[in-house]
């Protein structure tokens, strides 16, 4: 007979032991979302989770079988999904059914779909017991009693890998998920390709100022730059580091290395969010790179977004080796952000449509889409000033909007980003500009390169926002379209 045990498994307690040592059976551990780790919902790696269950099946005297499940949405075949998975997790050998596995679960909406399978359920933990969540969650809280609750097995395995710090670390964590992502809506197949497709441009851009030694990309998305730095030879004897924190663009870097991408034998990726603790010892990093990430920074800071820039810029330059350097290529703002200007924008190329809730809708980029350029700006401000927590203030005069340069390069940068719009406003291109970013660096105790420059993306200029939109003085006289990115190069001091 099989007691088939379904759950995340992140934390397991006393009281599990003495409920399982009741139970005259062997004891399938289906670990779910075990593809899943360092996320608030499943903080804990599953090697960590399954060495935990081996090593509290010995102390206990059970009989156990630990099947990783992959991480499915949600679904009425949940169950169904879950007995396949424990089929194919052990080769057929393990076949379940309503004859000969009993199943052990106190979820009711998950023990319904187990049910309806033909399965008997027992619940495991009753309504005043502390759930293993329960247990996880005072971890986080910092509350030692957790220990008490806890299995010695657990106890042990989190001592001797610091679970518990690595825990407190991603429950939280104020700007990754529940599923390690920076927001639930964005889609980042889309993200992933337009970075490939992007990697060669930048590191033409930056590569002349990386310095051989530990080189780390911060954001590293799908780990394409790093492969850029990996067959440069100047660069075969260096360590490539990569710190991604979003959980699907982290997957594609390790499934890139564990597919030969890299030949540098020192390749390492991490996910982790750099706003943390440190991640890195003091001056022990020759070369970061930060490649279209410090608006995000700016964009998704728990707090004061200039205070967390700045803390962020002070733990770069903290892990700085002397004589290294940070380089710095993203969007960045006009160097008159506060500049008035009358913004005139194409109502002919679509449809003239008010304002919607877009997170309503099942197809929100289809509907952005056939919007016109002046109707995609009143959707962008309602968007905008919710999701990315900013003013946006603008006035509407003979037809022309009247705003600040800033906001006007927000919208025009963005507005053709459909695929990821609910995603793209939450972020703020324009938060500060090359400037200000400069000064950042400077209070860090960085030295600015003079290489370091303001500059302006040209072809995005006459493709996309030329042909629909002008900006003029109130006065009516034209104005220049202003810089839309920056390359920072900040330099520690031998």
């Amino acid at each position: 007979m099989y007691l088939l045990f379904p759950g995340r498994h992140h934390v397991l307690t006393n009281f599990q032991a003495e409920f399982l040592s009741k139970q005259d059976a062997t004891v399938v551990w289906a670990v779910t979302s075990s593809n899943h780790h360092t996320t608030k919902r499943n903080p804990v790696p599953f090697d960590r989770r399954e060495a935990a269950i081996e090593r509290f099946s010995v102390q206990t005297g059970l009989r156990s079988l630990v099947v990783g499940v992959t991480d499915t949405p949600p679904t009425d075949d949940f169950a169904d999904v879950t007995i396949k998975a424990i089929e194919a997790g052990t080769d057929d050998q393990v076949q379940l059914s309503p004859d000969n596995t009993v199943v052990a679960c106190s979820t009711p909406e998950v023990a319904k779909l187990y049910e309806q399978l033909g399965h008997s359920v027992i619940g495991v933990e009753p309504p005043d017991q502390p759930r293993p969540w329960d247990v996880l969650l005072m971890i986080a809280a910092g509350n030692d009693e957790w220990r008490e609750l806890a299995h010695p097995a657990t106890v042990d395995v989190f001592d001797r890998y610091h679970l518990d710090a690595h825990i407190r670390r991603c429950v939280n964590d104020p700007v990754v998920g529940d599923d390690g992502g920076l927001t639930t809506t964005r889609d980042y197949k889309t993200y992933a390709d337009a970075f490939e497709t992007a990697a060669d441009r930048k590191w033409q851009q930056i590569k002349d100022f990386v310095r051989p030694g530990r080189i780390l990309d911060i954001g590293c998305a799908t780990g394409a730059t790093l492969q850029l730095v990996d067959a440069d030879p100047r660069f075969h004897e260096s360590d490539l580091i990569g710190v991604e924190v979003a959980r699907h663009l982290y997957a594609e870097c390790v499934h890139k290395k564990e597919q030969g991408r890299f030949q540098n034998p020192n390749v390492y990726f991490y996910q982790r969010n750099m706003l943390g603790s440190a991640v890195f010892p003091p001056r022990s990093i020759d070369t970061t790179l930060t490649l279209a990430l410090t608006h995000e920074i700016w964009s998704y800071a728990g707090g004061s977004r200039p205070a967390t820039v700045q803390r962020f810029a002070d733990a770069l330059h903290a892990h700085t080796a002397p004589g290294g350097v940070w380089v710095n290529s993203d969007v960045c703002g006009p160097a008159e952000p506060d500049r008035i200007v009358v913004l005139e924008l194409d109502d002919s190329d679509g449809v003239n449509a008010n304002p919607v809730d877009l997170e309503a809708l099942q197809g929100p980029a289809a509907h952005v889409t056939r919007l016109s350029t002046r109707a995609r700006f009143f959707q962008f401000a309602q968007d905008f000033r919710r999701n990315a927590n900013v003013p946006f203030e603008y006035a509407e005069r003979e037809g022309k909007l009247v705003l600040r340069l800033a906001d006007a390069m927000d919208f025009l940068t963005r507005k053709d980003y459909v695929d990821n719009w609910l995603s793209e406003t939450h972020e703020q291109f324009c938060g500060l500009n090359f400037e200000g970013w400069s000064t950042v660096a400077r209070q860090a105790g960085f030295i600015i390169d003079p290489a370091s420059k303001p500059w302006r993306n040209d072809w995005v200029i006459d493709n996309r926002i030329t042909p629909v939109a002008s900006i003029t003085t109130p006065e009516g006289d034209a104005v220049d379209w202003p810089d839309t990115h920056q390359l920072l190069v900040a330099r520690r001091a031998h």
